[in-house]
């Protein structure tokens, strides 16, 4: 039984959270997020429901139409786009370079795919030819692919892929939670067909509401699945001729039914997740979409460069990298675990370890969102050095700062951008 005299408000600890993801939330979007709720078909939420559409087709450079949100996290916004899309039995093909391709495969399966892999060594991408043989050999159904994996800190390139797709009438998703405005993402110039993300990372804000947004191509495919629910079904509902999709909540043609201007009942919308989300978006738009992805380069650069003045070995192939995470391999003689659990408690930073094969062996260090700023970095870097030489790392002193300052003084910003 919860003792409420033993457990007071929530107040959690002051950390800087400069890992992979989540990272601390803007503070514009922590005011947007109290603000007061009002009906779902309140005037003001569907006017509200309408902006967001529009910011988010600038955030994904789009002119799609369908460009919402998926109440939940990211990987609702994953689940609702494979599971709406993938008919049992259809040819799926994942290029696997990390722990999300090997989500991607999880997520499709369970809709009932035919999937097919191919893998690339953690640290590596895949070039286009061999992702375009791929699609010649298993003629998929659709191609799904993670722009950014943040398990392995690589960008994978997307620019010659859509069109190849739209040729060999493969539908093209992409799973952009951990690149989005830190990294380029052309939704239409590149021709895919379905893109989601999160808000957790560049964007700036908490877990727990996914955009995404859906070509006609994509959405004329899902409409053959449509179904409206009894007790709202009217006489001018037209059932889907396709299989019924597995899943209610994820059922893409029912959501874009309730962000559509009939307004068709699915759920209620999250309302406070929705005023984060629009502002997150607010936020990139204002300071532009182009300034937003040169600031990440920046402060990513500044990163990677104080890390590797440090004597730290940089994880993966460096031209294929995101710009706002980082991977080093943890040196020899150091606990890993042990520095990132004093770093957290005696410093208040968070950085991340990573997962399967590279558990343990790289630390990934994040500069996202709100966090992308010359003062987290350069804080991080004089909180790690102090670390790394208490535990007997050799390297010559401040010089993860000096040359994170250098990159600063190069790019003529020594303020806060």
């Amino acid at each position: 039984m919860f003792d409420y005299k033993k457990h007071g408000q929530i107040n959690p600890p002051a950390r800087l959270l400069m890992g992979p993801g989540p990272i601390n939330a803007d503070p514009r979007v922590l005011r947007a997020m109290s603000a007061q709720l009002v009906g779902q078909y309140d005037p003001a939420m569907t006017d509200y429901m309408n902006e967001t559409m529009s910011l988010y087709r600038d955030i994904f450079q789009t002119q799609n139409q369908w460009t919402l949100l998926i109440d939940g996290t990211s990987r609702a916004a994953i689940e609702a786009c494979l599971v709406s899309a993938i008919n049992p039995g259809d040819k799926v093909l994942i290029p696997v370079f990390g722990r999300f391709g090997h989500l991607l495969t999880e997520i499709a399966e369970r809709a009932g795919a035919d999937v097919h892999t191919i893998e690339a060594p953690w640290g590596q991408v895949f070039p286009a030819s061999v992702i375009k043989e791929a699609i010649k050999k298993v003629k998929p159904t659709m191609l799904a692919i993670v722009q950014g994996d943040t398990s392995t800190t690589m960008l994978q390139p997307l620019e010659e892929l859509g069109e190849f797709c739209r040729k060999n009438g493969v539908l093209l998703y992409c799973d952009a939670t951990a690149s989005i405005v830190g990294n380029p993402m052309l939704v239409d110039e590149w021709q895919l067909d379905a893109v989601s993300c999160g808000l957790q990372k560049c964007l700036g804000g908490p877990s727990g509401s996914g955009p995404i947004t859906l070509s006609d191509n994509f959405v004329e495919h899902i409409r053959k699945r449509h179904h409206v629910e009894a007790g709202i079904r009217a006489d001018h509902h037209q059932e889907g001729e396709g299989t019924r999709i597995r899943s209610n909540y994820f059922d893409l043609p029912m959501i874009l039914d309730y962000w559509s201007e009939e307004r068709l009942n699915h759920h209620t919308e999250a309302t406070t997740m929705l005023y984060g989300a629009r502002e997150c978006a607010r936020i990139v738009l204002q300071e532009g979409l182009d300034n937003c992805i040169a600031r990440h380069q920046l402060h990513g650069h500044a990163m990677a460069k104080g890390l590797s003045a440090m004597n730290l070995e940089l994880f993966g192939d460096q031209s294929h990298k995101m710009t706002n995470v980082v991977g080093v391999n943890i040196p020899a003689g150091i606990d890993g675990e042990e520095l990132r659990k004093v770093l957290l408690l005696d410093f208040g930073i968070e950085i991340g370890t990573s997962f399967g094969p590279l558990a343990g062996k790289i630390w990934r260090v994040g500069t996202m969102g709100y966090n992308a700023r010359k003062d987290t970095v350069l804080t991080t870097l004089a909180a790690l050095e102090t670390l790394l030489r208490i535990g007997g790392h050799s390297f010559t002193a401040s010089a993860g700062i000096m040359a994170a300052l250098e990159v600063y003084a190069e790019s003529n910003s020594f303020n806060n951008v």
